[in-house]
């Protein structure tokens, strides 16, 4: 099994793989459950609790496999009654979750309720996971989240940006996608709140646009950082670049 030879790996001098080799999708958009596995074998997990803001459905969610396949305890908001109706059906109908399926909460998430809400369903300090993916606000709620003390995130970033552009869209509580690129924010923009928050990039997706972080007093010797460059590499995000970035320019971005 991957998990444990990742774990051998790490205990003796074998070099372990590099991060673009060991992605895979069981449930999640691209390659990102083959990525978790790698991270947790090699920190370990503590609770096992995770939680995914904007969890749409359970195919192309970061946490399901997590879930069904590792028996970890997931807390998934979505504001879709439809999403919810549909994940909810696939978790009770599931061998694996129909015991003991994950919360799911409706609800729109804004910067001024994540804490709130987090709270009034039970998840507080040190949890193993927080992934959010709203094509929004991203920033700005992950920036007002002080709750919950993640060892691993996963946030979806705007790839049209270089290495050296830190902007996100303005804060609004109501804000709703309505172009191709005028949502969430750039990588170097959420790189800059890890810091403060105390988080590390450690990499990306294979394309480019999903990135994962640690917090800083955990594992470094085996998941150093990385830099910004070395996740726009993709020549999917040269081409996104190329089609949509002189339009998106000429929108409101937000310095931070």
């Amino acid at each position: 099994m991957l998990f444990f030879r990742y774990q051998q790996l790490h205990k003796t001098i074998e070099a372990l793989p590099r991060f673009d080799d060991v992605g895979f999708r069981v449930y999640s958009q691209t390659d990102e459950d083959g990525v978790l596995l790698y991270i947790f074998s090699l920190i370990g997990s503590t609770n096992k609790i995770c939680v995914e803001v904007a969890f749409k459905l359970p195919e192309g969610a970061n946490t399901t496999n997590l879930i069904c396949n590792w028996g970890w305890t997931g807390f998934l908001i979505e504001g879709n009654e439809h999403h919810i109706k549909q994940s909810r059906e696939f978790f009770e109908s599931h061998n694996d979750t129909t015991i003991y399926p994950p919360k799911l909460i409706q609800e729109w998430v804004t910067a001024e309720n994540i804490n709130g809400l987090l709270q009034e369903n039970g998840v507080a300090g040190e949890i193993d996971l927080f992934s959010i993916d709203i094509d929004g606000v991203d920033y700005w709620i992950w920036k007002s989240l002080n709750i919950i003390r993640p060892r691993v995130v996963i946030v979806e970033y705007q790839s049209i940006w270089g290495a050296d552009t830190s902007v996100t869209v303005p804060y609004r509580p109501d804000f709703t996608r309505d172009d191709e690129t005028f949502f969430g924010a750039s990588l170097a923009a959420f790189v800059k709140l890890g810091r403060e928050k105390g988080y590390r990039l450690v990499g990306c997706n294979k394309f480019g646009f999903n990135a994962f972080f640690i917090r800083e007093d955990i594992g470094e010797n085996v998941l150093p950082e990385v830099s910004v460059d070395r996740c726009l590499q993709h020549l999917k995000i040269r081409d996104q670049q190329r089609m949509f970035l002189s339009d998106a320019v000429k929108r409101e971005w937000e310095e931070v």
